[in-house]
């Protein structure tokens, strides 16, 4: 169809309004691939999209990008977002600060920046500039990744990333010259550095080289033998010594940290995405001179249970599990008796699901859950409870930074409506002060969010957040946009979104539902949406559209449903099994090929979420939901508008362009179909990092997608 077609519908025709006009979609032949799963052949057409740097799929990619952009540049409010949101982006917000040799270091992004720079404050000194990254690189592609600080205030090791990647590369500056060493670490993912408490050195995790696609030099393969190694300040990365790897275990990911006292190093095993792990441990002795070659022993050598270490207090470690508690629980163990027997439960798992804590002031500052937004207690380290820290309301504390033996510690709290703020407490006298709080133009008061539950399809109560102009009619005309997640026991609580905002100015509601699959009620939350009961995450998500129907908030003619990585899937799976569920759909850089995910970067990590088609019943399960294969031919699918980027190298790229072939091929002649798009971003990846340039481009195209289709004017 033509742009001119396009805009000469309106939502409110029917869908012969755009009868007689085919869109002319780039070709994508279908090649000979079928594949045997355990005795059942599957066809693969798009494999070929799988080369990302073969000239066919270079050409299907700019053609695809040509008809895209054509049609998000003439959409009717595609400008109006644009500059709207420009406007609300343009607030100095900061992050999170932390302390150290009594510097206090924080980011700060002075409003449109590309990228946030790092300050450093010293004790009764103004803050100044230690980093900017927006001067790597031209276009604002090379985002600051990591920023740990020697326990002396003096060294700062940073890691930042390209168009997107994961991978970083580590670099050491002088805190007080801010010149940068010739130290560079390379071949770092999932992992941050760690120094010993000299300052001499860090310990931090590495693959080893990757192969490199084509020309592009992009590495998309599958990961493999990640091993710990210490780096010595002024020393090449080929000296660096090995402290731990799992040879005969290529696919675990192994991590190491310090404890604040600098006495041990904590080695975490994980097996991909799963909560459970192991602990190993290193006692490096003197602190100020460790031994990083110090002998390693098992801590925790059961496959039963996530251990998070949190802090200690001399060879007691105080450890975050969820071991016979599945909405955890905090417990002591004792480093020179560390037999299960004898640990020792410090605060019991209770209603609520403890996300986090943190050891302050000789005393355990304790982050919850309550029904998916945060609660903030203190205990002593004997778990008698010492507390709560009164928050501004219903929202989220998205990080606690402090010290063991301070009492002044740092948190933010954030909710749907207001941007983040970050707070010092005192524990000493138990005030709160504001840090540092952006100013946006925007007013908060006209809005509101309410929480309700709703039944799912098996009766479990699901809980989700409303957000909408205060006053709002329910008459079921209000275009809504839903959005979901459901995995990997991550949880949505309240989050600032400036897209969100500009929404929600346009008259539009916002709604998220905590969705099983997440970590919101802990553990056995996660596992109802885990493997062969993933159907329950796209049961609960196709309820909330049903409730927010029956209780006159929107209807199918106005609901747009949005979600990435794991969110994209949900919305392709949905899609395929409710194509009348909605008007517009925002799958954005999503696993939509069940059947070989685990082929791709880091994809065999998901296993653990997912299962995988290697397995009989993995395979079934996984083919009954997968979008790429349940998608039906002729169908009346709502406008889809597909993202992700061309370096995204966790959610392979070809997930979305095989989608999105195969999506065009089942809708193109169909009588009234409507468009099926996919914008590929170039010089990103997954999400983070990215420039806020392209962050608003994006938002712009797809909230003006969305807003056509639905209504919103």
């Amino acid at each position: 169809m033509l742009v001119s077609a396009l805009l000469a519908s309106t939502t409110h025709a029917s869908p012969a309004a755009s009868a007689g006009h085919g869109w002319d979609y780039p070709p994508a032949h279908r090649g000979p691939v079928v594949d045997d799963y355990h005795g059942t052949p599957v066809a693969d057409p798009y494999r070929w999209l799988e080369d990302l740097d073969s000239p066919e799929t270079r050409g299907w990619v700019q053609a695809e990008n040509n008809l895209t952009f054509s049609v998000l540049r003439a959409l009717p409010d595609r400008e109006r977002f644009h500059e709207r949101l420009t406007r609300l982006w343009d607030y100095a917000r900061f992050g999170l600060p932390f302390t150290e040799g009594g510097r206090t270091f924080f980011t700060k992004n002075e409003g449109l920046q590309n990228q946030s720079a790092l300050y450093v404050q010293d004790q009764g000194g103004a803050p100044r500039l230690l980093l900017d990254p927006n001067t790597l690189a031209s276009d604002g592609t090379v985002a600051l990744a990591s920023a740990q600080v020697s326990h002396d205030g003096a060294w700062l090791a940073y890691g930042t990333a390209a168009a997107g990647s994961d991978w970083n590369e580590i670099r050491v500056r002088s805190v007080a010259t801010g010149a940068d060493t010739t130290d560079l670490i390379r071949w770092v993912k999932f992992s941050e550095p760690s120094w010993t408490r000299d300052g001499r050195g860090f310990f931090y995790a590495r693959f080893p080289e990757p192969k490199a696609n084509g020309e592009s030099g992009k590495t998309f393969g599958a990961l493999a033998h990640q091993k710990v190694h210490y780096h010595r300040l002024g020393t090449p990365q080929s000296g660096d010594a090995l402290v731990f790897e799992l040879p005969e275990q290529p696919q675990w990911f192994v991590n190491a940290g310090v404890t604040e006292d600098g006495r041990y190093a904590v080695i975490t095993i994980q097996r991909g995405d799963s909560d459970d792990n192991l602990l190993r441990i290193a006692d490096l002795g003197d602190p100020l001179a460790p031994r990083v070659g110090a002998p390693i022993t098992r801590l925790v050598d059961e496959w039963n249970a996530e251990y998070e270490v949190i802090g200690n207090d001399g060879p007691v470690l105080f450890v975050r599990t969820n071991l016979d508690a599945p909405r955890s629980r905090i417990i002591a163990i004792d480093t020179r008796s560390p037999a299960p027997a004898a640990w020792r439960t410090v605060v019991p798992q209770t209603a609520d699901t403890i996300d986090a804590a943190a050891l302050v002031g000789g005393k355990l500052v304790v982050l919850v859950m309550r029904d998916a937004s945060s609660r903030l207690g203190v205990y002593g380290r004997d778990g008698a409870p010492a507390g709560e820290i009164t928050l501004p309301g219903v929202g989220t504390v998205a990080g606690i930074n402090g010290h063991a033996d301070d009492p002044a510690f740092y948190y933010n709290f954030t909710s749907y409506t207001r941007p983040a703020a970050n707070f010092r407490h005192d524990l000493s006298t138990g005030r709160s002060e504001v840090f540092n709080a952006p100013a946006l133009v925007f007013d908060p008061t006209a809005y509101e969010t309410v929480q309700v539950f709703y039944p799912s399809r098996d009766g479990t109560r699901i809980p989700m957040f409303i957000t909408s102009r205060k006053g709002m009619k329910r008459d079921g005309s209000t275009p809504t946009l839903l959005y979901g997640y459901g995995g990997f026991e991550i949880s949505l609580t309240p989050a600032f979104s400036v897209p969100t905002l500009a929404w929600l100015e346009g008259g539009g509601i916002y709604a998220v539902p905590n969705l099983r699959g997440g970590g919101e009620y802990g553990r056995s939350w996660h596992e109802a949406g885990q493997k062969g009961k993933k159907q329950n995450v796209f049961d609960d998500f196709i309820a909330a559209a049903e409730w927010l129907f029956a209780n006159r908030y929107t209807s199918p003619a106005h609901l747009v449903i949005s979600g990435g990585s794991n969110g994209g899937l949900l919305v392709g799976a949905t899609l395929n099994q409710r194509p009348d569920l909605c008007r517009a759909a925002l799958p954005a850089v999503g696993v939509m090929d069940m059947l070989r995910f685990q082929k791709f970067t880091v994809g065999y990590a998901w296993v653990a979420d997912y299962g995988s088609s290697d397995d009989p019943e993995g395979f079934k399960a996984l083919r009954a939901y997968s979008p790429l294969h349940t998608i039906r031919a002729g169908a009346a699918y709502p406008a889809v508008l597909v993202t992700t980027g061309d370096h995204d190298d966790r959610v392979f790229p070809a997930h979305s362009f095989k989608y999105a072939a195969a999506m065009q091929a089942a809708v193109a002649n169909g009588p009234g179909a409507l468009p099926v798009l996919i914008r590929i971003e170039t010089r990103a990846g997954h999400g983070a990092g990215k420039p806020t340039s392209k962050l608003i481009d994006e938002a712009a195209d797809k909230l003006a997608f969305a807003a056509y289709f639905t209504g919103l004017r």
